[in-house]
């Protein structure tokens, strides 16, 4: 056995990471789990949580890459992914012949192209390997990985227990970037659902019904949703703690609307979600950007209730 490696320990990385050592991947002594975070803190945290595992911290993400037979990365963002792919100690200086990087983070279809290229360029294996998923399934162990590029990478054992032990279902789409567009099709749902429950959840307080009462008929018909079973409550009680924060579901949105428009595909419906979402993460009164995709509710309730105060007044 070998090193495995883990880049990027944030909402979604912890939990992953995490998953690998409470369920014996990685963290022993033949395979350590070696990993980098730009908040150094976060490794060390890790390292307290489970003491009695072989946790080493990497100086950089390169030296995570050099020790490690196979890095897992997730980064929150494509200008952070990049930032640490290519910087002079990052992911990519560490890439020599034999070298396997998987790749977890919701990125544009060119970047999970470009760093193929990089990578293979140096001798290096490189698999695409974005999640479905938030919190608390990264640390249940019940995220869906959407995976293309090297389907050798994808066959290894090691690569094949680690996404057991970090999800509940793995898919293989072919060429790399197939993986994101599956990702961005999901997430661009998602965010329309979101959206689109917002503004009922907001009409329905606005005329005097009874939030309770009006989760309790969403959930006995056709239109149920786990998302709303889970998100409703906590978007009555204002409870928008971050497990999907909304500005990384605008990025997302965004992404979609432009992957849709090369495709020469009508996407209304998500254009509308993504403007709304790009209000509330650039109002700096609400400060939503680093909440719950949740959120949303907030915004919508700003405008609306701007939008009567205006008729109002005419």
């Amino acid at each position: 056995m070998a090193p495995i490696g883990f880049i990027g320990l944030g909402i979604m990385g912890e939990g992953m990471a995490s998953r690998l050592l409470s369920q014996g991947v990685a963290g022993t002594e033949d395979a350590p789990l070696v990993v980098w975070n730009r908040t150094s803190s976060k490794c060390h945290a890790l390292k307290e949580r489970f003491p009695d595992k072989k946790i080493e911290v990497g100086a950089s993400a390169k030296e995570v890459v050099e020790r490690s037979d196979i890095t897992f990365s997730i980064l929150s963002t494509p200008e952070a992914s990049r930032a640490v792919f290519e910087g002079e100690n990052g992911t990519l200086a560490g890439v020599s012949d034999g070298k396997t990087l998987v790749d977890c983070a919701t990125l544009a279809e060119s970047d999970m192209k470009r760093m193929e290229q990089q990578i293979n360029s140096k001798g290096g294996k490189f698999l695409e390997a974005p999640v479905s998923g938030s919190k608390g399934p990264s640390h249940s162990g019940l995220l869906i990985f959407l995976c293309a590029g090297s389907e050798s990478v994808y066959e290894d054992a090691t690569v094949q227990s680690s996404l057991k032990a970090m999800g509940k279902a793995k898919h293989f789409f072919g060429t790399v970037a197939k993986g994101t567009q599956a990702k961005l099709v999901v997430n661009s749902l998602m965010g329309t659902m979101m959206a689109a429950f917002g503004e009922s959840l907001a009409l329905a307080e606005s005329v005097g019904l009874d939030g309770d009462t009006m989760l309790e008929v969403i959930g006995q018909g056709a239109i149920q949703s786990p998302m709303y079973a889970l998100k409703g409550p906590k978007m009555l009680k204002r409870d928008h703690a971050p497990n999907f924060p909304l500005q990384h579901a605008h990025k997302d949105l965004k992404l979609a609307v432009d992957m849709a428009r090369e495709a020469g595909v009508a996407y209304a419906v998500t254009e509308s979600a993504e403007q709304l979402f790009r209000k509330a993460r650039d109002d700096g009164e609400l400060q939503v950007a680093e909440q719950d995709f949740s959120a949303v509710l907030e915004s919508i309730h700003k405008e609306s209730k701007s939008e009567c105060s205006q008729k109002r007044k005419s």
